[in-house]
C-alpha cells in the first residue's frame, strides 16, 4: 500500500458519495430522515455515521480530531449535512498529502470504543477508513431502491474508467 493508492481508494469513495448525493438530494425531507430497521436508522443517519467515522479514523491517525460521535439530529437536511463532509474531505486530501509511503508503516496506538487500547500501521486505518464507507454506500443504494430511486452504479472499475475519459458500459 502507498500514500497514493490511499488517495486513490479515498478519491474514488469521494466519487461514489458523490453520485449518491444526487441522488439524494431529490429526496424529501421525510424519506431523508424516515427509519429503516436493519441500518443506521435511516438515509440520514448512515450518512452522518460513514462520516463520523471517516473522520474518528482520520483524528487516530493524526489529523484534524472529530470530538464526540457526529449526531443526526445535528444534520436535518442533506446541505446541512454536505457542508461537514465537504470539510472533512478537505481535511483527509491534506493529510494524505502530507504523507510519504515510509509513514504508512508508523504505528498508531488508539482506543476502542470499549476503552480498548490497540496500536495499528497508519497505512492498515487509513485504508480501513477508505474501504468502510463502501459497505454503507451499498447499504444507501439499496435504501434509495426500496424508495424508487436508482443511483448509478458507482463501481470502482467505473470510477477508473471515467478517470481515464474511457467508457466501459
Amino acid at each position: 500500500m502507498t500514500v497514493k493508492d490511499l488517495e486513490r481508494l479515498y478519491d474514488y469513495g469521494y466519487w461514489a458519495n458523490r453520485k449518491l448525493f444526487e441522488v439524494i438530494s431529490s429526496l424529501t425531507p421525510e424519506e431523508f430522515t424516515q427509519p429503516f430497521s436493519g441500518t443506521h436508522g435511516s438515509i440520514r443517519n448512515t450518512l452522518v455515521h460513514i462520516l463520523s467515522a471517516e473522520w474518528g479514523w482520520l483524528g487516530r491517525c493524526g489529523g484534524p480530531e472529530r470530538g464526540d460521535p457526529l449526531k443526526p439530529d445535528n444534520f436535518p437536511t442533506l446541505t446541512s449535512l454536505l457542508q461537514t463532509w465537504n470539510s472533512v474531505e478537505a481535511h483527509v486530501r491534506t493529510f494524505l498529502s502530507r504523507l510519504t509511503d515510509a509513514d504508512l508503516a508508523r504505528l498508531v496506538e488508539f482506543m476502542t470504543p470499549q476503552g480498548e487500547k490497540r496500536t495499528m500501521p497508519l497505512g492498515e486505518l487509513l485504508h480501513h477508513g477508505a474501504n468502510h464507507g463502501v459497505h454503507h454506500r451499498g447499504q444507501l443504494s439499496l435504501l434509495l431502491r426500496m424508495r424508487g430511486h436508482s443511483p448509478e452504479n458507482f463501481d470502482l472499475l467505473l470510477y477508473d474508467a471515467a478517470r481515464r475519459g474511457v467508457p466501459i458500459l
